[in-house]
């Protein structure tokens, strides 16, 4: 399923307030020793299967979004591909284990362990002495001291992405023998476990010359059990071969090929026979599934097709009955032509059908979580009284269930901006913030001088209603090219204005599936009206797998808000409340739109109304969310075995740059207080993981307090696999492990674990 997001480490980890001393917070939850992480929501669902019945042999062809711009991990143009690759052909000194936590990879790694912490904190590593380089040279200090070097921050030249953890070292030496290194630390560093993975041999670390563009097309120098054959940009793929150096278990298949494939194109491409493993999008996941269920007695069950002397016989008979009943020929004709298009439609989709019986679906939930961001620089939503007006409209568990239910996943809504269930600083802290109560969110909307009913003020030309003060200039991107529309701005709709028939027509997307408040008949859902002292909002129309949407949310232009929904707005300074909602336009992101239709269907509950703007997936993060033109968006973040140090840059607070300018890192929300920096601070440097966990999760009761992130739900991970595909497909948290990959022998059987629950 395809979902905006911002990658791990791709950027430093992948993309005016009330002071904390002012905050009324509840009960703070999660602030004990307690474990009470829970078990995470689903496992891996790889078709898990003995070594021992896996064939030697076999190309495995697997969709990825892209090649890479580079393959060096540690650059800002670095992706998902680039960590794939990283993960099959370099050395890791600690993998991520089932509950998303990282343990020792002893293909690498004998031990590790701080064997000092005064004066300075020391960490000893014992390499495993077959680790060896595909050029026969020992993996050891060199490697460390150069990686270190290139990624201190200290040396501008080499063009690093981040530094974290690395500028904390003071030296790197040669321990007792060869195969130990002895890293000191000038400041103490909790997250030691996150630094050398992946890691790249001299030859790439060594000068800045070779770090900035010697490992962005090819990788001579590789320690994995496959290495880079070749990256072809032509074809769009890259070549992965059995490294002959590995020392580890062989990898069972020969090759790995990673191929550019685009999200709406992977049923095809499956159909077609050209991939054996690809992420799919909730749609295709339906189609794989059905074709691969139970079978009837119905044409699509594998009948044969109606040969062409079998057409032609029935086309004739057509065109003469046709005219025997006075029909005119020419008129018979075209409708037999158009029965002849239609039958050859139904063939169609019997061979995909047939072609796709050869495939099943993986699932479980990825280790990512989709939040619903809401921008606190400047507008009604930097009074931090209108954030949680807002975030306490928001059923969380109802918008779970409408993502996840329907794919057959557990459907709980995340309760932690930190960690997802299952990790050990998980807690659900979602109690600083309060559950859904739409009469406390109009309370506290009064509180911040938002009056209902309040007289509203006709903007003069060129004026924008009170919200976002950043520019529309993207505006007008409608549709999937991203393209203005002539004669309007026809990518903005705002859910709740029910009497103006003069904004024109909507984007094409609004007749898709999802019909948006409206029965097959076409007539409006009178399904679900508000409860506005509950605060259940619930949307109209069907909630299918797609999911439902809520009633007048992204409907035509001039569309009449269902009965129920006349909330007074609340209005202040003569402008109502209404706030920019940005979203994606691509073919990929319906699921985020759905989502959005049923917050703003919770939010109209309340009488703030949501200015719905869709802009061009190229644009959307990077012309909206990293700029800050948006009051509300949704995009994920990915869960993290070391939050102290990656979650860190999300949340903290912004400072002012020497320019003038605000240094926001990756806090797109803008919203942050010196409490929770020092937080994290602590949990940085303290060596106690229960002292530090307990410190995490204090800091994320007091960034659910903020409101600036409301966490939603766990993505899902659905993923089209050929049955006879063993250890692969969707692996939750787990580093997936190359070398086990490969085809069953014939007859074997693959063992398949439930979705849920799993420990």
């Amino acid at each position: 399923m395809s979902h905006v997001g911002v990658g791990p480490r791709a950027i430093t980890r992948a993309v005016a307030f009330l002071t904390a001393g002012a905050l009324a917070v509840p009960a703070l939850a999660g602030c004990t020793s307690e474990d009470n992480s829970g078990k995470p929501l689903a496992g891996q669902d790889i078709a898990s299967a003995a070594r021992s019945r896996v064939a030697d042999g076999g190309t495995l062809r697997w969709a990825v979004d892209s090649v890479p711009e580079t393959l060096n991990t540690f650059q800002s143009d670095a992706d998902a591909t680039s960590s794939r690759v990283a993960q099959a052909v370099l050395p890791s000194m600690y993998r991520m284990d089932a509950r998303g936590r990282p343990v020792r990879n002893p293909d690498y790694l004998e031990s590790a362990e701080v064997v000092d912490t005064e004066p300075k904190q020391v960490v000893v590593y014992r390499l495993n002495q077959e680790a060896v380089w595909s050029d026969g040279r020992e993996i050891g200090a060199a490697d460390f001291a150069a990686q270190w070097r290139a990624l201190s921050g200290r040396d501008s030249a080499y063009w690093t992405a981040r530094n974290a953890g690395y500028d904390r070292i003071e030296k790197i030496e040669r321990g007792a023998g060869d195969l130990e290194v002895k890293v000191t630390f000038s400041r103490r560093y909790a997250d030691w476990k996150s630094l050398f993975t992946p890691l790249y041999p001299k030859d790439v670390m060594g000068t800045p010359d070779s770090f900035n563009d010697g490992a962005r097309r090819r990788l001579k120098v590789t320690a994995g059990p496959f290495a880079v054959e070749q990256v072809d940009t032509k074809k769009d793929e890259i070549v992965l071969t059995r490294n002959p150096r590995w020392w580890g278990r062989p990898a069972k298949l020969n090759e790995i090929v990673l191929r550019a494939v685009p999200r709406d194109k992977r049923a095809s491409e499956l159909a077609a026979g050209r991939l054996d493993l690809a992420e799919i999008d909730p749609d295709t996941a339906e189609e794989v599934a059905l074709a691969a269920g139970p079978r009837d007695t119905a044409p699509s069950s594998g009948a044969p097709l109606m040969g062409p002397e079998d057409r032609q016989s029935a086309a004739d008979a057509l065109r003469s009955w046709a005219v025997a009943n006075g029909s005119d020929e020419e008129a018979a004709e075209k409708e037999a032509q158009a029965r002849e298009k239609r039958r050859k439609a139904v063939a169609r989709a019997q061979r995909r059908e047939q072609a796709l019986r050869g495939f099943e679906v993986r699932r479980s939930l990825e280790p990512a979580y989709t939040q619903l961001a809401l921008n606190g620089a400047d507008g009604p939503l930097a009074d931090e009284r209108v954030r949680r007006a807002v975030a306490r409209t928001l059923d969380r568990r109802e918008l779970a269930e409408l993502v996840l239910k329907p794919l057959g996943l557990p459907a709980e809504p995340v309760g932690s901006h930190l960690a997802l269930a299952g990790q050990p600083v998980y807690a659900d802290s979602s109690g600083a913030l309060g559950g859904p109560d739409t009469k406390e969110a109009r309370a506290l909307l009064a509180d911040a001088g938002w009056v209902p009913g309040g007289p509203v003020e006709q903007p003069e030309k060129g004026e924008k209603a009170a919200g976002s003060e950043g520019d529309k200039r993207e505006g007008g991107k409608d549709g999937e090219d991203g393209e203005k529309s002539p004669g309007g701005d026809d990518g903005t709709y705002i859910v709740g204005e029910d009497d103006k028939d003069d904004q024109g027509k909507n984007d094409k997307d609004t007749h898709d599936k999802n019909t948006h408040g409206k029965n097959d008949d076409g007539k409006n859902d009178e399904q679900g009206r508000s409860d506005q002292e509950s605060g259940e909002k619930r949307a109209g129309g069907k909630n299918t797998a797609q999911g439902g949407s809520a009633p007048g949310a992204y409907a035509p232009k001039g569309t009449a808000a269902p009965a129920g929904s006349a909330v007074a707005p609340p209005a202040k300074d003569g402008k109502a409340l209404t706030l920019r909602f940005v979203l994606p336009s691509g073919p990929g992101s319906g699921v985020l739109r759905t989502v959005a239709d049923r917050i703003s269907g919770m939010l109209d509950a309340v009488g703030i109304r949501t200015e719905i703007t869709k802009v061009s997936d190229a644009s959307y993060f990077k012309d909206h969310i990293a700029s800050g033109q948006y009051d509300l968006a949704l995009y994920s973040w990915p869960a993290s075995a070391f939050p102290a140090t990656d979650a860190r840059p999300i949340y903290a607070k912004p400072v002012p740059a020497a320019d003038g300018s605000l240094n926001i890192a990756q806090n797109y929300t803008r919203v942050g207080t010196d409490q929770v920096d020092q937080l994290f601070d602590q949990a940085l440097t303290t060596l106690d993981e229960e002292e530090a966990r307990d410190l995490l999760r204090k800091a994320d009761s007091r960034i659910w307090a903020q409101a600036g992130s409301i966490p939603l739900y766990q993505r899902p991970q659905l993923v089209a696999a050929r049955t006879n595909l063993a250890n692969a497909g969707a692996f939750a948290f787990e580093t997936p492990v190359y070398e086990d990959m490969g085809f069953l022998k014939k007859g074997a059987q693959g063992a398949r674990p439930p979705v849920s629950p799993s420990s």
